[in-house]
């Protein structure tokens, strides 16, 4: 009746399509794991800084006063003056031109707010996010100093940060410009 032929294609077919009728199952056996997170939680969690400087909170902050908060919140880790430590990144003093290459916040950060960003998110690493956006302002402020980027007293803010040019700004390929080649 089936040719040995027809009966492959059907056990084929049956043996494909057996995975779509148990995805039901599965989801019925799911480990509810999580809870619905409301408005209120997710304020603290969307955090994204872009480049143009939108998503920037209020708040200012100069290098003279964030020297006393980075000697305290990020000396420990990435020196007094930004020079690294082992296992940890320098923050200034670098090059990319160097062999081998040390990529710093002022020889390869192609946009201040995206350190601003990072910061925010990140810093300190033991307790992320326990900045305030002053404070913030004021570290940022003092590396881009350390950098030679800002004067110890320039003020930066959100309109100010976007409009800090970073030496490696055109360093950066845009690749959602870039076209992919036809075969």
């Amino acid at each position: 009746m089936f040719t040995p032929e027809l009966r492959t294609r059907l056990l084929t077919g049956l043996v494909c399509l057996l995975p779509l009728a148990s995805t039901g199952l599965a989801a019925e056996n799911t480990p509810h794991l999580g809870q619905a997170v409301s408005e209120d939680q997710l304020q603290g969690v969307d955090l994204i800084v872009m480049p143009d400087g939108s998503g920037l909170p209020p708040g200012a902050g100069t290098a003279a006063q964030g020297r006393a908060l980075y000697a305290q919140q990020c000396a420990a880790c990435h020196g007094a003056q930004g020079e690294g430590t082992p296992g940890v990144p320098a923050l200034a003093g670098g090059s990319t031109t160097a062999t081998p290459p040390l990529m710093t916040v002022g020889s390869y950060w192609p946009y201040a707010t995206t350190v601003y960003d990072y910061v925010r998110r990140a810093m300190p690493p033991t307790a992320p996010k326990s900045l305030s956006d002053v404070e913030v302002y004021q570290v940022v402020a003092y590396v881009l100093h350390l950098n030679g980027l800002i004067t110890e007293d320039f003020e930066l803010n959100r309109n100010s940060l976007p409009a800090v040019v970073m030496p490696n700004r055109d360093g950066f390929v845009d690749r959602s410009q870039v076209q992919k080649a036809s075969p």
